[in-house]
Order: C-alpha cells, then structure tokens, then sequence
C-alpha cells in the first residue's frame, strides 16, 4: 500500500522547529517536525495493521496533542478518524462504535477503566499509551510516502453530531471539507504563522478541531490543547503564551468574565477572543468592552467548516450579535418557506453553499438528501440580513414557537433575561398548549446570592418586550443542564416539562 502525502509534511519542511502544539497541562511542546515524524510512525503502524482507504480508525480520549497525531496518520493512509464524545454513557459510546464499524479502536486510560466494556464488542482495540511502537529510522515510513495528489474526495473525519434531535449522525468530512474551510479561515481571518490559540473545545467536536485549530496549524502557528476548563488556568494559559486568538463557548465566558484574574489580565496580546456554539448574551459583550477588549461571535455547524461568516471586533461592538458576513470561499443565502431569497432584515432559513460542506451522513442517505439540496446544505436555522450585509442568527428554525398566531423567537427573550442583573443563565422553549397553540416558557438560574421571583422577572420584561413575547411560565433553577458541548440542553428541559404535565 502507497500512503499520499499531506500538507502536514511540506509545513514541516518549511518551518520545521517551530512550536505547533503544547500540551497545556504538561508543558510539553511538539515542533512541526515531530509532529510530522510521529504521524509518520501511526501511518506506518496502520499499514502494517492492513488499514485500507475508507477504513474507520477511533479514538476515544480527552483532549491531547496525540490526537493530531493520529488526525494526520489518516490523511496519510486515507483512512477516517472518528473521535468518540467520553461524556456519553456506555450504552450510547456502543451503538455509535457498532455504527461506525471500526477498523481499529483507541482508547485513552481514563477510558479503558471507565468503558470496560467497549473491549468486548469484537473490534480490534490498542491502548492510546501504549500502541506506538518506535521508528528508529523514519527513512522507512517514508519509503511508503507516493507523490500521488491528495484525493480530495476522500473521506478525512467523521465526527457525531451531538444528536439533540434525534440519534446521533456520523458527519463525514473530505479532504476537501477540512482543508477549504482552513484556506478560508486563513484567508478571510488574516491567520498567520504568528498566530496562537487554546483549545478547550473538545477535539470531538468541529469546533475543537476545525474552527481554529487545524487553520492555525496550516499557517504554522501554535495550539495550545488543554482539558477541562476552569477560568484561571485559561486566563493564564492565554498570558503565559501569548495567545492571539481563542474559541470559547457562551458557558466558558460567563465563567470567564466572572473570575477576578480576568478582570485584572490586560490580554495585550490576544487580537480576537471568538463565540461560537451557542448564541452568546449581550452582558458577555459589555464585558468585554468594559476592558475594551475585542470580542465578537461566530457562525457554523460540523455540516459545514464550522466556520462561515467573518466580523471585525470594531465593528462587533456596534452590532452586538451579528457573525458579519460571508468568508471569501463560501456564499450563503436566506430563503422563505418556497425556496426564494428574503428580503433585508426578513427572517429566514440560513442556507450555505462552499467547497467546505459535509460529505454525506454516513449510512443514512435520506438524510443527507434532506440536508443538501441542489448543492446547497439546509442549515435549520433562521437569520436576516441587514442594510450593510451583515448577518444575524435568529435561532434554530424547529424552535420558533408560534403562539396565538404570532412568530416568537427565543434568542430574542433570551437575551432580554440574560441583561437582568441577577440572572446567570437563561433559555426559551416552546410547549404545546390548548389555548395558544403553543406557549412560551422560560428556564432560569439565578447568580449567587441574588434572590428574584417568576413575578419579578416577568415584571421586568414587560418593561421590553410585547405582551405576547413575555413567557407564561418561569422556571428557576440552580443550574440548567448542559450538552456534551456546554450548550444549554433544551430537548431535556422540553422533555422534563413534558413529563411534569
């Protein structure tokens, strides 16, 4: 078997010492040239375990520069890495493995003591510590190496949806898919070898890997890869290296912005600190510009890049909310119920179109035909577009509610309760309802030692929105529950609620 090269190998050559990833706990730092030599060492390991073209490889670990390793060991062989999400259950993590039908399965320590059981299913398994066998002399991985062009087309990743409207899906992303949506980023974002990000995301999730890391790595900058996020350790580890840029989701930032070490960090190096996950509250925005630091958010699904829209921080302190506009290399349009384009600042479903979108879901083409459509992928979620051509996300269209006749959408009364002074988290759902079709209820929790009432806060918002937006019921929680990814879990609240009733 002949393995094709990647880019991978031709940044080794052309920066070769610089520092492409540390290990955020450890310090340890990999030079593109060790990186390159150990995805060397993986591909030859999977040429002698007869991996083909199209084979799955998986990998179930918490976040560590090895996974790039083993990324780059794929586009090698041409085989697909399928990182495992470790926050599922046992259940779950095997259906998802029986799925995705693996060649050869990977587990971390931390997972072979907490899922026993995944060794048993009749796979091929090896140990993450411990299946690297030494290549003295590279020379004879290399030998291996053609100079075929990189197949495009070839799948690369296949990383699960996160499944909050159903089973999960196996998103299957080319050659094509990861590396246009890294020339685009770079290209629009203006990345650079100087660039230096933290990745808290998990690297089984597209943001983890797709949205800043792989682009940074194909510019010749620095990942920092760091595990379970706390506020300090982030504060630090984006000073102590200079970061530059960094992805964090809504849930990161409200622990972040109140943590005293935040507060006193000038950040003089960072040019951009990014949302994405979730639409973020305008009280995050206000702390940041309160430190005059630049903020904004961004835009994208594991469907497509994730990222799509660029904004420059200056300009996202004037439109709090808004991703901006479309990147270089993809183009995108909103579109009414028939299928035609929506007027200025109506709402409408978002559709995307680019080199960088999804294969196919794997094993499940009906769909994939429901998702991508005469080249277009139908994203669920609703937007406008303003006088300047900058875009705002309404919210996910399955979740405008329609009450007594009226459109309603959450992010709206979300952002309304989340500039309350004592509110610390809140979501909008919609239930069924006799009367109104469906009606608007609102889950809370409320800052430490701060004390509100239902009635209080709907006394509030009656001073902002219209009547017919304000929630007929007011839930408060201590916390409200989280996906694998720090989203706000509204299936489960929709679900609970339903049970109560």
């Amino acid at each position: 078997m002949k393995m094709s090269d990647d880019w991978l190998g031709k940044r080794a050559n052309l920066s070769p010492v610089n520092i492409a990833l540390i290990d955020g706990e450890t310090q340890e730092e990999w030079t593109y040239k060790k990186l390159h030599d150990k995805a060397l060492q993986w591909a030859l390991l999977f040429n002698y375990r007869k991996i083909k073209k199209g084979d799955r490889v998986l990998l179930l670990a918490k976040n560590t520069p090895v996974f790039f390793e083993l990324l780059f060991a794929c586009s090698k062989v041409g085989c697909v890495l399928v990182p495992l999400n470790w926050r599922l259950s046992q259940q779950e993590l095997t259906e998802i493995i029986n799925h995705a039908e693996p060649a050869l399965l990977f587990l971390d320590q931390e997972a072979e003591k907490s899922f026993p059981s995944l060794k048993e299913l009749g796979y091929e398994w090896r140990s993450l510590s411990t299946a690297l066998f030494h290549v003295h002399n590279t020379e004879e991985s290399k030998q291996l190496l053609g100079h075929n062009e990189e197949e495009e087309e070839l799948p690369w990743l296949m990383i699960y949806t996160g499944g909050t409207t159903g089973k999960p899906k196996g998103v299957v992303l080319t050659n094509k898919s990861v590396n246009w949506n890294a020339y685009n980023t770079i290209i629009s974002w203006g990345l650079s070898s100087d660039d230096k990000t933290l990745t808290y995301l998990p690297l089984f999730h597209t943001g983890g890997i797709n949205a800043l890391s792989i682009p940074i790595l194909m510019a010749g900058g620095t990942v920092i890869v760091a595990n379970k996020f706390s506020s300090k350790e982030a504060v630090h580890l984006l000073h102590d290296y200079q970061c530059t840029i960094a992805l964090f989701v809504p849930t990161m930032y409200h622990m972040l912005v109140e943590d005293d070490l935040f507060r006193k960090m000038p950040f003089s190096s960072m040019k951009a600190f990014l949302s994405g996950g979730a639409p973020c509250p305008i009280s995050v925005y206000d702390k940041f510009q309160e430190k005059n630091l630049p903020f904004k958010e961004g835009y994208g699904l594991t469907e497509a890049g994730p990222n799509n829209f660029y904004i420059h921080p200056n300009d996202a302190k004037r439109k709090k909310g808004s991703v901006g506009k479309p990147m270089l290399l993809n183009d995108i349009k909103i579109v009414d119920e028939e299928g035609k384009e929506v007027e200025t600042n109506e709402v409408g479903e978002l559709l995307i179109k680019g080199n960088h979108l999804f294969k196919n879901y794997f094993k499940n083409q009906s769909a994939t035909n429901e998702a991508l459509r005469n080249g277009w992928l139908h994203t669920g979620d609703l937007a406008r577009v303003d006088q300047d051509g900058d875009y705002y996300i309404v919210g996910r269209k399955k979740e405008m509610i329609i009450s007594g006749g009226e459109n309603i959408y959450p992010l709206e009364i979300e952002n309304v309760l989340l500039a309350h002074p004592y509110v610390k988290e809140a979501t909008v759902i919609g239930v069924n309802d006799d009367k109104w079709g469906e009606k608007v209820v609102a889950y809370v929790s409320q800052k430490k030692a701060k004390v509100f009432t239902s009635q209080q806060i709907i006394d509030y918002m009656r001073q902002i929105l219209a009547s017919y937006k304000i929630p007929k019921e007011i839930v408060i929680l201590d916390e409200l529950p989280k996906t694998d990814v720090g989203k706000i879990n509204k299936k489960k609240l929709l679900n609970e609620y339903n049970k109560v009733v």
